[in-house]
C-alpha cells in the first residue's frame, strides 16, 4: 500500500519510475493513492483540467478496495486539485467506507487508507491534518468494524489510538501513519522507514502487529526499528447454537 506522495512534481517521468519501482517489488497486489505532490504544481491548465492524467498513465485508478481471506482495505483519494496541500473527507467517501466495511468477512483485518493523517500527535502538525468531518467519520468507520486508518503526508511515522474520552468509539481503532519510504525528505532525523503490518497466521486472534523498519545507511539495508501490538478486541464468531 503507497499512500500517496509517489512523486515529487506529478510529472509523467517520475511516475514512470514509481511504477519500475512498485514492479521490481513484484508484490500480489499493490493499491496505490495519489498525494499533494502527484498533482502538478506548476501547469495550472494541467491541474485545474486533467489533475491525475500522468498518475492514471501508471496506475490503474485514484482509489480503490483490497478484498482477501484476511485482509480488506478501502483506500481514498482525499486530494483535492483546488486545495495545495490539505486533503478533505466527504461524507460521501466516509458513507461509500461505511458501506465497503459492512461487507467484511470474519478473520479480515479492516483498513482504511488516506493520504493526510486522519489524526496527529503535535500541535504544530495540526494544520497538515485531514479536512472534514472527522469525528463522524471515526466514528462511523470503528462502528462498522474499522481496525486501522493509515495515512502519510507528514513524513512522520507514528502509532495512536483513535479511540479515547475525546472521541468514544464503539470499538478499538487506530491511526498507523507511515515515515519517508525511499525519498531524501526526511524529517527530523527521523531515517527513511517502511510500515509491516501482520495479521493472522502465527499471531494470536485480534492481535495486529505494526513493525517500522528503518533504513540503517551503513548497512545500506532496512532493520526492524519498533514493534506495536495493537489488541483489535477481535472475536471469531460464535458456533450456532445446539439444539437437540
Amino acid at each position: 500500500m503507497l499512500s500517496g506522495d509517489i512523486t515529487q512534481r506529478a510529472r509523467r517521468a517520475q511516475f514512470r519510475a514509481a511504477r519500475e519501482f512498485v514492479d521490481r517489488l513484484n508484490t500480489p497486489s499493490t493499491l496505490v493513492i495519489p498525494g499533494n505532490h502527484d498533482i502538478p504544481l506548476f501547469n495550472l491548465a494541467a491541474r485545474l483540467f486533467w489533475p491525475y492524467a500522468n498518475f492514471l498513465r501508471e496506475f490503474p485508478s485514484v482509489s480503490g478496495v483490497h478484498d482477501s481471506t484476511r485482509l480488506l482495505v478501502v483506500a481514498l483519494n482525499t486530494t483535492r486539485p483546488s486545495r495545495h496541500k490539505n486533503g478533505v473527507l466527504s461524507h460521501e467517501q466516509i458513507e461509500a467506507v461505511v458501506a465497503q466495511l459492512s461487507q467484511a468477512r470474519p478473520g479480515q483485518l479492516r483498513v482504511v487508507v488516506t493520504h493526510q493523517p486522519i489524526a496527529v500527535e503535535r500541535a504544530e502538525d495540526e494544520h497538515d491534518r485531514l479536512r472534514g468531518p472527522l469525528r463522524e467519520a471515526m466514528q462511523r468507520w470503528a462502528e462498522a468494524g474499522a481496525d486501522l486508518v493509515l495515512g502519510g503526508h507528514i513524513h512522520l511515522p507514528y502509532v495512536m489510538p483513535l479511540f479515547g474520552a475525546e472521541t468514544p468509539l464503539k470499538r478499538r481503532m487506530w491511526a498507523v501513519q507511515a515515515g519517508t519510504s525511499v525519498s531524501q525528505r526526511v524529517r527530523e532525523g527521523i531515517p527513511n522507514s517502511v510500515n509491516l503490518i501482520r495479521w493472522g497466521g502465527v499471531l494470536p486472534l485480534g492481535l495486529c502487529l505494526i513493525e517500522r523498519w528503518d533504513y540503517l545507511a551503513e548497512a545500506r539495508a532496512f532493520a526492524r526499528a519498533r514493534a506495536t501490538a495493537l489488541d483489535t478486541g477481535w472475536l471469531p464468531p460464535e458456533p450456532p447454537a445446539f439444539s437437540p
